[in-house]
């Protein structure tokens, strides 16, 4: 299996990048942050540390710094993969990198437009430019994987805000994105499909809350939001994806938007620990931005993993 995970310097493409590793995977790791040059993120984790996860799980880790944004060097990207392996079975869009890029329960004509701007580009142009450049190769096998990571699948998503105008767009937009490719690669015995992680434990969100993967239940106890008790790590959407990519009937799946516990009730696999995670499911019993606690009734997070 050959994999391209776009956007796996950390966070969600790490995890995914990881999982299809565990399943022997070559899987090329993009990002824009290297050992020897950082993203305006301005974090530490490098595409280099990524793809020797991957060859640590037991597949071949390749990182390549390729900035997304930039068409000439998806461009040849897809000229190095084509010429190094011929095929690509799998393509992970997970560009992001728009963390700073705005402000939550803050009107757009209080927003930043600059910002805003570059958050859509960042979060929907790279997909697009990602896969104009590598699907030609991916239909090259007849039954190639497209998969968009988004934060809240449609269905979710479509009833709510997501906080900030520039946000529910981008996120909303990529699910539709993989909509729109299945019919695009139908004709070609592709699948895409749209998958959200829940509330993840990413390196910056352990960081924010002060704890770590071996402490990150007590986040909870010094006031973080309670749905956090209903977290999961990124493995969680990466042994997502890695199973839809091992399924030789992962068409059944085809346009549709799905989160990281959907998949894991159809195939059967947990997280890291053991659980499976149902943070939307969580939110939405909640009742999602509404202060549940003072209604009397908030569920127990417990129930939910």
């Amino acid at each position: 299996m050959i994999a391209l995970v776009a956007g796996a310097t950390r966070g969600t493409g790490r995890g995914i990048a990881r999982e299809l590793g565990a399943i022997g995977a070559t899987v090329y790791c993009t990002g824009r942050t290297t050992r020897e040059r950082r993203s305006e993120m301005n974090r530490s984790e490098t595409i280099e540390e990524t793809a020797e996860l991957v060859t640590a799980a037991g597949g071949t880790g390749i990182a390549v710094r390729v900035d997304h944004l930039e068409s000439d060097q998806v461009k040849a990207l897809a000229e190095r993969i084509d010429s190094e392996q011929g095929r690509l079975d799998v393509l992970v869009n997970d560009v992001w990198g728009a963390d700073s890029l705005w402000s939550w329960n803050t009107p757009i004509w209080e927003q930043d437009l600059d910002k805003g701007l570059r958050l859509l580009r960042l979060g929907i142009d790279t997909h697009i430019i990602t896969s104009h450049h590598l699907l030609p190769l991916l239909i090259k096998g007849g039954d190639g994987l497209v998969v968009e990571v988004t934060d809240g699948t449609w269905d979710f998503n479509v009833t709510r805000y997501r906080e900030s105008l520039v946000y529910d767009l981008a996120k909303m937009a990529v699910n539709r994105l993989a909509f729109a490719q299945a019919h695009e690669l139908r004709p070609h015995g592709g699948t895409a499909v749209a998958v959200s992680p829940g509330f993840l434990r990413s390196e910056a969100m352990l960081e924010h809350f002060g704890v770590t993967e071996d402490t990150w239940r007590e986040a909870v106890a010094k006031g973080a939001d309670a749905a956090f008790a209903v977290s999961e790590t990124p493995a969680y959407t990466g042994r997502a994806v890695a199973a839809l990519a091992a399924d030789p009937d992962r068409g059944r799946w085809s346009g549709r938007s799905v989160s990281s516990e959907e998949v894991a009730l159809a195939y059967g696999f947990t997280d890291v620990d053991g659980s499976r995670p149902q943070v939307w499911r969580y939110l939405t019993d909640v009742g999602y931005l509404t202060d549940a606690a003072d209604k009397g009734v908030a569920p127990d997070p417990a129930d939910y993993r």
